[in-house]
Formats: structure tokens, C-alpha cells, sequence
């Protein structure tokens, strides 16, 4: 994001930063670029939220990191590029001893000599200053602070940062709004801004609508830094909320089928707000082409995956065939990373979906693409099998009905029924399942039996949808499987989407 506005700063403060953050860095869950060199630090734009004295300050800054190449998430190496990250620099004299986990380490020279830095969210004093910033709309610099006039936001709400988020960082206000801010950013509006935005516009309440949100200028679109929305109180995590269900030997079609209709909802607020077009041909073959150039790099990083790959590729042939067949679907606005872990079952006992911001691993523009809705359906199809084999004993009846219900509660929603789309709907999984085998032979290699036995399952002939008992449930933390699989030690895929989860989001919560 070279073209980002900066702001005027001590030409000094990058060099004396430089040497801590190049350590810090890469340290951060958040840090996409993992196991690759950085090679520069650019200063994009530094802001004084408040300036440093004898209390806390808080600097904002933009900064440009490069590095050299590397390899991408599917296992194929990179070129080297330069990301943007924000970054909320806490300054203090010394650190008390509850922030010393939060520290970055002391400048020895240029403005800040003398002073520690650290990670300013972690300060409820400097977290307060950001909400206050948020609820008074206005410019400072490159920043630019905005807020929907017909939602009242307390002064005062004492914030709590999250924790185990992967590729952003959360503060809860008061139990009563949660602040995302977005650490790899770049021109263009998020989608976890832009979507729930629109959605609110035309009635949907599945989605908590943003009540506060902050950017930076840059040379041609703006940056969403983060966002302000309500915080659902007393809500249950899906993911935990299965299972819970499968721990207790309870069934969960009911809400798997009410999951379907909220999807369902979404898809269609979504369709109304924004626009549409249909996959013609020319558009089906690429989503093919795309997802088999996938599956060659997947097979190159884990080599167990060479005997299914036949079977794998004509799965996307099969998308192509029907495309050239005259056959098309539409495309539309999506969430773009929908699984279990991204539903919240409120204190009422409706379903809400957040976290639209997509796989953050992808660059923003194609996360803002229209795609077909059979992208979330299966991602959440293959959620309702992780947990599934992350009980012991393995339930796959339990995924089955699951998996049924849900596709029964988004076809009495928009009368389409994705099990009547078995090209397109397989497709899309097959593809999240061999997206699955490298994230989890890179970070989880305990957990890869799952998405193996999936592979195993999509690989046969289509129309096959028994899931076979291969290696029985997800393993316990210390068991490994009998079988173990391997990837190529020249691969090292950059860790996704918070996300979880492109991610999956693993600090946070199992991925779904």
C-alpha cells in the first residue's frame, strides 16, 4: 500500500523502531508473513493519538513491511512483496507491571529515546482514548473517525481486549460493543464493513450492523482500520455450541436447519443490496481452472495427497463440464469464510453471522468479488464435519443429518436447494478440503486425519456422499494418529485467516 497518505513524523522514528519491531513483528498471531525474511520497514503515516509526556501516549501508524520470497498458503512459493500493517504503539516512561507482557522494548535514540513502546491495545487507558475517538467524529490527520448518528455509544465503557485472534485484534467495550481492528490492510473498503453496512440498509438483522468505524486517506480508495458494532452478550459460539451437543449425545438438525435459513436470509439481503450477474461459462471454467492450479499446489506440499489427486480434479472437471454446457449459476456478494466459528446463537435464540472480512490470506479486492452462494454453504457443510470428528467416538450420522438439515432450512428460504447443484456444491468443497489438508499438515499435522478422510470421501465417484470410517475422531491433544501424514519441508504457507480460521481461526477456537 505504497500509495497510502503519510503523515509528517521525526525522520528519526523509523530507525530508532526499526531493530524492535523487525523482532517483534513476526511474533504477532496476527503477522501474515511468517517464515519469511523482512527485508525493509517503510513508514507509511504515523499519527499521535496522544501525545507522549510524563502519561501514556499512543502512536498510530501505518508501516509498509517488505519481504522476500516465501511461499503462499496452498504451498507455492511467492515473490517478494510488501504488506501494510496499523499498528497502536502504547509510550511510556517505564511499564507497570501488568503491561510488561505487552511490551515491544525501549528506544534507545531519535524522538522516543528513553521511552518503552508496546502494544497500546492491551492499555485500558489508551483502549478508552480509542472508543472516545470513535464516538466523536472527525479527522486527524490521515484518520478519519465515523459513527452511525442513530446509535448512542456510553462514554466510559471499560474495554477487555480478546484473545486468540489470528489475523486481527478485538476489544469489548462495557459488554456492549466489540471494536475489530485490522491489522494487514489496504485500499478499499473491508468487507466486514461494507457488508453488515449494507445489510442493516436493507433490514437484515442476522448481522450486527456497524455503529462506528475508522480510515485512513490513501491515493485512491480508502482503508478500513476497524470497525465498532454491537457486541451480542450472552450469545453461544456455534462451533461450541455443537460440541456441546455431540458431548452430550443431544441432536443438533434443529439448529443446523436453522443455521440453513439465516444463511439463507443472508444470501438474499445480500442479493438485494448489491449487485448480481450469472456464471456463464467463460466464468465456471476459470472457478475450475482456479481451484485445479489449487489442488497442483497442495499436491506438491503434501505429497499423501498424489493418490486422490485424480479423483480431486474431477471434481472441478465436472464444474467445467456443466459451465460449458450452457448451465449457469449467479454470483453474488458472499461471506467468503463461513463455518461454525463465525455464528453466534443469541440470548433469544436466533442465529447471527459475523465476520465478513473473508479469508484475509486473499488479496481484498478478490474477497470483494461476487461469488456463488455455494461457496459459505460448503464451507459450513465441512464445519459440520470437523466437528463431527472432533468427538470421540466419531459420529458421522450426526455430520450427515446436520448437513441434510441445514441444506433443507436454505432451500425453504429461497425455494433452491444447493444439493440440486451437485457439480457446483462439490466443487467448493472438494477445494476447502484440500485448502484444509495443507493448513493442518503445516500447523495442526495431528488434526489432518480429518480433512484426509474428506479428501478419501470426495475423491470417489460423484454423487458418493457416505463419509467413511478411515481414521476414526479428530485426535486428543498428545495422540497422534496411526497414519501420519507429511509435507514437504521447502513449504512454509503463511498462516491465514485470523481465521482462523484462511484461514482458520486456531487460536480462538478449533477450526470448524
Amino acid at each position: 500500500m505504497s500509495e497510502a497518505v503519510s503523515t509528517a513524523a521525526p525522520p528519526a522514528l523509523l530507525p530508532s523502531l526499526d531493530p524492535l519491531l523487525r523482532a517483534w513483528l513476526p511474533r504477532q498471531r496476527w503477522f501474515a508473513g511468517k517464515g519469511r525474511p523482512l527485508t525493509h520497514l517503510n513508514l507509511l503515516s504515523a499519527t499521535e493519538l496522544l501525545p507522549p509526556g510524563a502519561g501514556p501516549g499512543l502512536i498510530h501508524l501505518l508501516l509498509q513491511v517488505g519481504q522476500g520470497p516465501g511461499s503462499t498458503e496452498a504451498g507455492s512459493q511467492s515473490p517478494a512483496e510488501a504488506d501494510c500493517y496499523q499498528l497502536l504503539l502504547g509510550v511510556r516512561p517505564t511499564l507497570p507491571f501488568d503491561l510488561e507482557q505487552a511490551a515491544i522494548g525501549k528506544v534507545n535514540e531519535g524522538p522516543l529515546a528513553g521511552h518503552v513502546v508496546y502494544e497500546g491495545l492491551r492499555d485500558p487507558r489508551l483502549a478508552v482514548l480509542l472508543l472516545e475517538r470513535l464516538r466523536t467524529p472527525g479527522r486527524l490527520g490521515p484518520l478519519r473517525f465515523d459513527r452511525d448518528p442513530a446509535t448512542q455509544i456510553p462514554a466510559g465503557l471499560a474495554p477487555r481486549p480478546l484473545s486468540g485472534e489470528q489475523s486481527n485484534s478485538s476489544l469489548v467495550y462495557g459488554d456492549s460493543f466489540i471494536l475489530k481492528v485490522f491489522r494487514r490492510v489496504g485500499p478499499g473498503t473491508n468487507p466486514d464493513l461494507e457488508l453488515p453496512r449494507e445489510l442493516a440498509r436493507v433490514g437484515c438483522t442476522r448481522v450486527p450492523a456497524p455503529v462506528a468505524w475508522y480510515e485512513a486517506d490513501s491515493a485512491t480508495e480508502p482503508v478500513t482500520l476497524g470497525v465498532l458494532q454491537p457486541y451480542l452478550r450472552g450469545s453461544a459460539d456455534g462451533w461450541q455450541l455443537a460440541l456441546h451437543r455431540l458431548a452430550a449425545g443431544q441432536d443438533f438438525t434443529p439448529e443446523a436447519r436453522a443455521l440453513g435459513r439465516a444463511t439463507a436470509e443472508v444470501h438474499t439481503a445480500l442479493a438485494e443490496a448489491l449487485p448480481t450477474l450469472p456464471l456463464h461459462r467463460s466464468h465456471t471454467e476459470q472457478l475450475a481452472a482456479d481451484m485445479t492450479a489449487r489442488l497442483a499446489l497442495a499436491v506438491r506440499a503434501v505429497p499423501d495427497l498424489q493418490p486422490y489427486a485424480a479423483g480431486l480434479r474431477a471434481a472441478f472437471d465436472a464444474l467445467a463440464a456443466r459451465g460449458t454446457a450452457a448451465c449457469t449459476w449467479p454470483a453474488q456478494r458472499v461471506h467468503g469464510d463461513l463455518h461454525l466459528g463465525q455464528t453466534l446463537r443469541t440470548a433469544g435464540g436466533q442465529w447471527a453471522i459475523i465476520d465478513f472480512e473473508g479469508e484475509p490470506a486473499r488479496p481484498l479486492a478478490e474477497r470483494r468479488l461476487p461469488q456463488p452462494p455455494v461457496r459459505d454453504i460448503a464451507g459450513m457443510l465441512r464445519s459440520f464435519d470437523y466437528a463431527a470428528r472432533s468427538h470421540d467416538p466419531w459420529d458421522p450420522a450426526w455430520a450427515d443429518r446436520c448437513r441434510a438439515a441445514y441444506c433443507e432450512g436454505y432451500a425453504r428460504t429461497t425455494g433452491r436447494d444447493p444439493r440440486e447443484e451437485p457439480e457446483l456444491l462439490r466443487a467448493f468443497e472438494t477445494d476447502k478440503a484440500v485448502y484444509e489438508v495443507v493448513y493442518e499438515a503445516r500447523h495442526r499435522p495431528d488434526w489432518i486425519p480429518v480433512p484426509m478422510a474428506a479428501i478419501h470421501r470426495l475423491a470417489g465417484p460423484v454423487g458418493a456422499t457416505a463419509l467413511p470410517r478411515t481414521t476414526g475422531p479428530g485426535p486428543r491433544p498428545g495422540h497422534l494418529p496411526a497414519k501420519t501424514f507429511t509435507a514437504r519441508p521447502a513449504v512454509s504457507p503463511r498462516p491465514d485467516s485470523r481465521t482462523s480460521p484462511d484461514r482458520p481461526d486456531l487460536p480462538r477456537r478449533p477450526l470448524p
